[in-house]
């Protein structure tokens, strides 16, 4: 059985042992890679030139450089470039970037990763200036991937920080609002926990137990923080990974009802079916 490949950030990795990698995006980069993939680790890619389109989760973006994209755990995504296009990526673990750090909810305070909208559009860069400055922290980065030992490790992380901490000032104000706040970064936790446990059909009582908060209180920060259930939530995962596995995997209706831990195929084809309003069979005919 074929399905959509997850890569470590040992894939993309040029030799080494961090867990991190930052390098020139551009058609001659030389990892071969799947499309539609997954990642497990965190990714930034800053276009400089170019056009095309970025598809994240069924989502589908146009590339306008200069512009970022930021990818979490577990999100699939899959890039139709054209030839002249050129930028930077850097890619890191979760833990590298919380090591040393007191509050590990940091990561999910940035507005771009695990969005609770569950969209990804990229940061436009309209400041020339800001252009130059990000080009410079991402050259850094490559520069001390070249050097024989990648680099000062500590220096990496600063660069990261600042990366991240620039896009966060240039983020457009009204997807600022509240992404501090401990209700709104505790629905990113149970996006994130959606992320990780999908193919084990949990139910919103586990999650609960998995957040230490009760059902209730969970259900209710969902629903005044996203304007959906968590039952919702749960299902738009489901949804997005059954029809993921429709069109790019080999599974059979069977395999992929059994991959998603659903009691029977029978339930499987109700369950997609009510969402959808056609059969995964005939979605995968008609796809």
């Amino acid at each position: 059985m074929k399905g959509i490949p997850v890569y470590s950030i040992e894939k993309f990795k040029a030799g080494g042992e961090k867990p991190y990698q930052v390098e020139v995006f551009d058609a001659n980069r030389h990892f071969e890679v799947e499309y539609p993939h997954c990642h497990d680790f965190f990714e930034v890619l800053f276009l400089t030139r170019g056009s095309g389109v970025h598809i994240i989760d069924n989502n589908s973006y146009d590339i306008q450089p200069p512009c970022i994209f930021f990818l979490s755990p577990g999100q699939a995504h899959k890039l139709e470039l054209s030839e002249d296009v050129s930028g930077y990526i850097f890619l890191f673990t979760g833990e590298f970037y919380l090591l040393d750090k007191s509050n590990q909810n940091k990561l999910l305070e940035y507005p771009f990763f695990f969005n609770v909208k569950q969209d990804n559009p990229p940061l436009l860069i309209k400041d020339p200036s800001d252009q130059a400055f990000l080009e410079s922290l991402f050259k850094k980065g490559c520069e001390e991937m070249s050097k024989p030992d990648q680099g000062s490790y500590e220096l990496s992380h600063a660069l990261l920080e600042l990366i991240l901490c620039s896009c966060e000032r240039l983020y457009p104000p009204e997807h600022l609002e509240g992404v501090k706040q401990k209700g709104h970064v505790l629905v990113k936790r149970f996006r994130e926990l959606i992320e990780e446990k999908y193919q084990q059909n949990l139910s919103i009582k586990d999650y609960a137990d998995l957040l230490n908060v009760s059902e209730n209180h969970l259900t209710h920060l969902v629903k005044e923080r996203t304007s959906k259930t968590s039952k919702e939530l749960i299902r738009e995962k489901q949804i997005i990974e059954i029809k993921r596995l429709l069109k790019y995997s080999d599974y059979s209706i069977t395999q992929i009802a059994d991959h998603l831990n659903f009691k029977d195929q029978s339930y499987f084809t109700k369950f997609f079916k009510k969402s959808e309003g056609i059969t995964p069979l005939d979605y995968r005919e008609n796809r």
